[in-house]
């Protein structure tokens, strides 16, 4: 990094980091970004979870509000694909940290 964050731009990073701290979340993001012509449906994805369509549909919208997700309803089925902006965002500042530093805590489960 040339600069520091703003705090306006922290705020928006921190939104996004914070939706893909869930883990049905960051596999819902990655279901959709790697589906075939890269938007999918929920009729798509819901398999991939042992969670009902309702909650799969929250899950959706929590990456919506943060940026992560836009959508288009299509006859009874709403399509979602991934906002390359926002992502490259995210990349923008984690490329950013230095691995080799010596405050950074690599952390493990």
């Amino acid at each position: 990094m040339r600069a520091p964050l703003s705090a306006d731009h922290t705020i928006g990073l921190a939104h996004m980091f914070k939706a893909l701290s869930d883990p049905v979340r960051l596999r819902l993001l990655s279901l959709v970004a790697s589906h075939q012509g890269g938007e999918a449906c929920v009729c798509d994805i819901s398999g991939s979870f042992d969670l009902s369509q309702p909650t799969i549909s929250h899950h959706l919208k929590v990456l919506r509000q943060a940026g992560l997700l836009d959508c288009e309803r299509r006859g009874t089925w709403v399509y979602y694909w991934v906002i390359p902006s926002a992502l490259q965002q995210l990349s923008s500042v984690l490329s950013a940290v230095d691995p080799t530093a010596d405050d950074v805590a690599l952390v493990t489960s």
